[in-house]
């Protein structure tokens, strides 16, 4: 059974227990699946009215890539789970021989490195929702434009707390180059992330507050 598929108190009291996953990568994921979800809300809240006739095409459009994003941080949950259990078991290796040491260099290090992809591959995901996001804010229904701002709230979130994730797994890595790096793409990532936040952000504050 995949983590969300659980109910979600059942997750949540997962998430709140000393089970070492799912953990904060995996909580991103969810968080970032619900973000999509809203948007996904939004759509449906939009198409087969007349008022948004001309934008149906386009907002059918948009609900079927978030139809599939949602879906891909769903699996992100678990990718999340099943990485960390190499690195988990890397460290506890013994390091008692130069032989033994060596090992567990190289174990952890393999074990850091593919611990960061998932995380990263979350922030590429939550990112493309957040695009389809703005799209929702400028066309979809005004009786669910509050959901989009709930909705890029959830995306960032969930974009800079598996960023977390990253960093420190890269924080560890011996191979600097590589580090830096992952660390460059998940700057790059936050940076773009934190500019559609604040231009949906306002833009749905600015329709909604009187």
């Amino acid at each position: 059974m995949m983590m969300l598929e659980k109910k979600t108190t059942e997750f949540i009291d997962v998430l709140s227990s000393s089970a070492p996953v799912p953990g904060g990568g995996g909580a991103s994921a969810a968080v970032g699946a619900f973000g999509a979800a809203l948007g996904m809300m939004v759509a449906n809240l939009t198409v087969g009215k007349k008022k948004y006739a001309d934008v149906e095409e386009e907002i059918i459009e948009a609900r079927g890539q978030l139809e599939a994003i949602r879906d891909r941080l769903v699996e992100l949950t678990d990718e999340d789970a099943r990485v960390f259990e190499p690195l988990s078991k890397a460290y506890g290796l013994p390091k008692d021989t130069p032989e033994e040491k060596a090992f567990k260099e190289q174990t952890l290090e393999k074990a850091l490195y593919e611990a960061s992809l998932v995380p990263m591959d979350i922030m590429k995901t939550v990112l493309e929702s957040m695009k389809i996001l703005e799209v929702l804010g400028e066309k979809g229904s005004m009786i669910a434009i509050s959901d989009v701002g709930v909705g890029i709230l959830f995306a960032q979130a969930a974009l800079e707390g598996a960023s977390l994730n990253v960093f420190i797994n890269t924080g560890l890595m011996k191979n600097r180059e590589r580090a830096e790096k992952l660390n460059k793409t998940a700057n790059e990532l936050i940076q773009e992330g934190q500019s559609y936040k604040e231009r949906i952000y306002a833009e749905v504050c600015g329709k909604i507050k009187k």
